[in-house]
């Protein structure tokens, strides 16, 4: 087989490097037809060779104007025009493809497919120019072309538009189940890859809006498995792998979250566009200040502003971090001036009830935390109620009000616990260990510490681990000799023979925790070996 026939089967088996790399082989030594022409830029397109496929699609649907082929070169036209509306700095060239394309459909006089996409267009436009009803009118129509021809990419991409406009209309329910049935074609493998990617990216962004991080996880956990049985395609773009990265990110899963926040650095880069890769620069920040890299993030803050991207309330928050208090208040008393956007407005709020507090200012406190409140009524959905209940109970730990302070807080665990976000439960735990504290259930506060420690630590948050490993130092031990409830745990485990592993899956904690459990231990009871502590266990019948 020669790099033709190679590349062409590659396409049928979705191997999609193997056919660019044999097709562009192919075109080196003779040029391809339109039709090769549309493989390579498929190929292209979906290796995330977004340059190549454009160019290669542009010589197909010239090629397809030399032999006379109009619906064939509509078809090309159609294609350059999607893959080139998404960015705003392209609209003009896909606006101008689009009248083509409908020309030569004209010219041919004939029913086709290619007249839905038209109505996807239009529909889009309308979309831009903010008339959403008229635009899920569109998408409705453009649907029903899909289905004539049976054309499921079609359907698939005209529904998901009626989708996003009826959620745009506020009608959440009706264009969430749009999106989640358009979304199961997706995963079902029942579109091609390009319009796979391009409906997730945007079911992704309409989770974002919405705060609905519950559907955000589960279709991003969908698609990763999807994504491994391709492992050669990048059917995401910048913004998406930015979507994603947060998604990641409040999972728990940091590792992942930020080599998906470089990637998206680096697509937007490449890309050229002016003020996209901001948002993926603030993302990376974020993630190199949970994780106590400071000049990281500062690096990633400046790159953010530098592209058009507000660093706040992230930068805020690292000079809280940093110790620079003032500094922290006087930035976030600037973004709550200056941020109105619904969502963005929720971040800088809780951002600003966690500064206000250190600084001292409870009445600014409380007001941030009431507006939180309010908010998160209005917007009705998970993550900025708990939020809200996690600021509400914040500030009523400063104000020593334990019993709204644990109901509140209490609020945001099972929240959390229901949207697996491990570092926010975490830092619940933390606020309710304090009003345990002050209740005086010393043994309470301290198992919530240690729990808010464990996660910190498999999480690799460095700085909250040390601000919670001080706050557990402070404590009056009521317990025996001094132990904390979980120390007198271990030692009861320690007296049964049990190995630091044994301890560790025991109790749900890491072996660096059981060590230092044990090394507390040993110094607060003035022990030697792990002998003398099982002799102490069964002589203060702690066993």
């Amino acid at each position: 087989m020669g790099a033709l026939d190679d590349g062409r089967a590659a396409i049928a088996k979705g191997a999609w490097a193997s056919a660019y790399a044999h097709l562009s082989a192919a075109d080196a030594q003779t040029p391809l037809d339109s039709e090769d022409l549309e493989r390579l830029a498929t190929a292209a397109e979906l290796i995330g060779k977004d340059s190549e496929s454009i160019a290669a699609r542009t010589r197909a649907h010239a090629g397809c104007l030399e032999r006379g082929d109009g619906l064939g070169a509509a078809a090309s036209a159609l294609r350059l025009a999607f893959a080139l509306i998404a960015d705003p700095s392209s609209r003009a060239q896909a606006m101008g493809w689009f009248a083509r394309a409908q020309r030569l459909i004209d010219e041919a006089n004939v029913v086709c497919v290619h007249q839905g996409w038209l109505v996807c267009a239009s529909g889009l436009q309308q979309v831009f120019a903010g008339e959403l009803d008229a635009a899920r009118a569109m998408f409705e129509e453009a649907a029903a072309v899909g289905s004539r021809f049976s054309d499921r990419d079609l359907i698939a991409y005209a529904r998901h538009g009626e989708g996003r406009a009826l959620v745009g209309l506020n009608r959440k329910s009706e264009g969430l189940a749009l999106l989640d049935e358009v979304m199961i074609a997706v995963i079902g493998g029942e579109v091609g890859p390009v319009i796979a990617g391009v409906v997730y990216c945007s079911v992704i962004s309409a989770c974002h809006d919405l705060f609905d991080l519950r559907r955000a996880q589960e279709w991003t956990a969908a698609l990763h498995r999807w994504c491994a049985e391709h492992p050669d395609m990048v059917p995401f773009r910048g913004p998406c792998l930015v979507r994603r990265s947060e998604v990641m990110q409040l999972r728990g899963a940091w590792r992942d979250a930020v080599e998906e926040a470089r990637r998206a650095c680096e697509h937007l880069n490449a890309e050229a566009r002016p003020v996209e890769p901001g948002a993926a620069y603030y993302q990376l920040a974020e993630l190199h200040r949970l994780q106590g890299d400071v000049e990281a993030a500062e690096d990633a803050y400046r790159l953010a502003s530098q592209a058009g991207r507000k660093p706040q309330p992230g930068l805020s928050l690292l000079r809280f971090a940093q110790g620079q208090i003032d500094a922290a208040d006087a930035a976030i008393r600037l973004a709550l001036r200056e941020t109105r956007a619904p969502r963005a407005r929720v971040h800088v709020l809780a951002a600003a009830v966690e500064i206000m507090l250190a600084k001292g200012d409870r009445s600014a406190a409380r007001a941030a935390a009431d507006e939180l409140s309010q908010r998160a009524e209005q917007l009705d959905a998970p993550f900025p109620r708990a939020v809200a209940s996690q600021a509400a109970g914040a500030v009523a730990v400063c104000e020593e009000d334990a019993e709204a302070a644990l109901a509140a807080l209490d609020t945001a665990r099972t929240i959390w616990q229901e949207l697996d976000v491990p570092y926010e439960l975490a830092r619940v735990r933390v606020q309710t260990g304090l009003a345990y504290r002050s209740l005086g259930d010393e043994d309470g506060a301290q198992l919530e510490f240690d729990a808010a420690l464990e996660a910190f630590e498999r999480l690799g948050a460095g700085p909250d681990v040390r601000r919670v490993s001080a706050i557990a130092a402070t404590a009056e031990p009521p317990s025996a000799a001094g132990l904390t409830g979980r120390e007198i745990e271990v030692l009861r485990l320690i007296a049964t023979g049990a190995t630091n592993r044994a301890i560790a899956a025991r109790l749900g904690i890491s072996e660096k925790t059981v060590a230092r459990h044990l090394s507390n231990i040993f110094t607060k009871l003035d022990l030697p070996s792990r002998s003398a502590a099982t002799a102490y266990a069964y002589e203060h019948k702690l066993v």
